[in-house]
């Protein structure tokens, strides 16, 4: 059995939160606490991120099947799901396995043509060999607002008003983590697998306006297209992760669909 490292907090039906590409759990950290108010919050580190140990082979897929596992293992039947970026595709594939009660996605993968995979993939890729090439100035080029939104606007919306800590943190959960260069590179058959539940459940699609990685104007046109039945939401003014830029608009979107859930 593969334990994944996660923070849990909060009492209710379950809620479990999947994070990004390079990326931790500690990335809801702006709504953990509002939503544990309500929910027994799962926030989880993928095999290969943050504190958990990476798989042999690493694709979306697999990191799929481990997080199923792992909600097999903690006894989650049918939790609700949100997640973000590639955390965004694992979770409506878990969705369109029967393994949610409700789906929350925020700019999910897979709603690309090539041209914005290839970019999606060569602007993260690169981004991790320039941090790795100017690691031992980081936190100084990172701790001015100017060297956030020169290295960060990739991801953050408003990524000069994040704090120091935080941007490090970010920078070096790609430069760091074992499964990000294969987990990247797997987005080349990365992919939604609607089998018909997702139009049976709650889906909320969430795009900030300002996401430059994944390009609102032209993925979350597919996205509706895709998903007819889901709500779809632009969150003004926010990136590509937007717990940071905009966190109490992010909690309410999920709020509102473990609400829709419950009627």
């Amino acid at each position: 059995m593969r334990v994944l490292n996660h923070h849990r907090v909060g009492s209710g039906e379950p809620l479990v939160l999947v994070h990004g590409v390079g990326s931790h759990w500690q990335v809801w950290e702006p709504v953990i606490d509002r939503l544990a108010r309500s929910f027994e919050v799962y926030a989880v580190d993928l095999p290969g991120f943050g504190e958990s140990e990476p798989l042999a082979h690493t694709t979306v897929d697999m990191l799929t099947d481990a997080l199923a596992a792992f909600l097999t293992e903690n006894g989650l039947d049918t939790p609700h799901l949100a997640g973000n970026s590639m955390g965004g595709l694992i979770v409506l594939n878990l969705a369109a396995r029967g393994l949610a009660r409700s789906v929350t996605a925020f700019s999910p993968i897979g709603f690309w043509a090539t041209a914005g995979r290839v970019w999606c993939q060569q602007s993260l890729g690169q981004s991790a060999t320039l941090g790795r090439m100017l690691r031992p100035a980081l936190p100084s080029i990172l701790g001015t607002p100017a060297g956030r939104a020169a290295f960060l606007s990739l991801v953050f919306g408003k990524a000069w008003a994040v704090r120091g800590d935080v941007a490090l943190a970010t920078a070096l959960g790609a430069i760091d983590s074992p499964g990000f260069a294969p987990a990247l590179a797997s987005f080349d058959h990365a992919r939604l697998q609607d089998s018909g539940r997702l139009a049976r459940i709650p889906v909320t699609i969430a795009w900030g306006n300002r996401d430059v990685l994944l390009t609102y104007a032209t993925q979350s046109r597919r996205a509706r297209v895709r998903l007819p039945e889901a709500r779809h939401l632009t969150l003004p003014g926010s990136g590509h992760t937007p717990f940071y830029d905009d966190p109490d608009r992010c909690a309410q979107v999920i709020l509102e669909q473990l609400a829709a859930a419950d009627r």
